[in-house]
C-alpha cells in the first residue's frame, strides 16, 4: 500500500503497522496516544477502531480529531471489559516497555484478539552497546532518549528476548519486521543480524 505523502502517518512504525491490517478489520489499539494510528487507520483502511489511553490529556486530543471510540484505562490491569476474540487485531504500539506486567498483557491481547501487532525497541543494537562498552553508563539513542532517572521505559529488552517469551507463552510469531531509523527520518527493513542491526521491530503474533 503506497499512502499518499500528504496523509502519511507523522510515526514511520504506523504506516508499517497499517500496511499489515486488512480493511474493514476490527481493532483495538493500547495506549493510543493523541490518536495518530487510529486515525490513519479509519482514514486508509476504514477500520473499526477503539483505543484504550491513561492520559487525559491524550484522551481529549483524541476527541478533538473525532475519534470518539478512545476510553481511560490502565493496561496493567488488563482487558476485562473485552470478551474473547471481539478484535480482528490488538496493537501495541512502542508502549511494551512502559508496562508492569508485560506478559500479561500480551496474554490478554491474545485473548481478546485474533492476532496482535507489538512494536518494540531494541535495546540490543549495535549503537546501545557500543555506548555502554566504552562509557560504562546507561545508553541513549533518539528512540531512547531519556536519562536512566527520567525514563518511562522499565522494561526495555531485546529481539532475542522478545522471541523468547513469545515462545515461554506459547505463542507463534507470524511476521517480524526489524527496522532501523534513517537520519532522514522514516525506517529502512533490517535483513540480516537483526538483533544487532535493527534499533526497533514489529511483530506479528497469534
Amino acid at each position: 500500500m503506497n499512502i499518499p505523502s500528504s496523509s502519511a502517518p507523522s510515526n514511520p512504525h504506523h504506516e508499517q503497522i497499517i500496511e499489515l491490517i486488512e480493511e474493514g478489520s476490527r481493532v483495538l489499539d493500547l495506549g493510543c496516544g493523541n490518536g495518530d494510528l487510529l486515525q490513519a487507520l479509519t482514514q486508509h483502511k476504514s477500520v473499526r477502531a477503539e483505543g484504550i489511553e491513561l492520559s487525559e490529556e491524550c484522551i481529549q486530543a483524541c476527541v478533538a480529531r473525532g475519534l470518539l471510540n478512545v476510553h481511560q484505562g490502565n493496561l496493567d490491569e488488563g482487558l476485562t471489559n473485552y470478551p474473547d476474540k471481539c478484535m480482528d487485531y490488538v496493537i501495541l504500539a512502542n508502549t511494551i516497555q512502559v508496562i508492569h506486567r508485560p506478559l500479561f498483557l500480551i496474554r490478554e491481547m491474545m485473548r481478546v484478539g485474533k492476532k496482535s501487532i507489538i512494536s518494540l525497541p531494541n535495546f540490543a543494537h549495535w549503537s546501545l552497546r557500543i555506548q555502554l562498552l566504552f562509557t560504562g553508563r546507561m545508553p541513549k539513542t533518539p528512540a531512547l532518549p531519556y536519562e536512566w532517572y527520567e525514563s518511562p521505559n522499565i522494561h526495555l529488552t531485546t529481539l532475542a528476548d522478545f522471541r523468547d517469551l513469545c515462545d515461554k507463552a506459547g505463542l507463534r510469531i507470524l511476521k517480524e519486521i526489524p527496522l532501523h531509523g534513517k537520519s532522514s527520518g522514516g525506517f529502512r527493513k533490517v535483513c540480516c543480524l537483526a538483533n544487532l542491526m535493527a534499533d526497533s521491530a514489529i511483530y506479528v503474533v497469534e
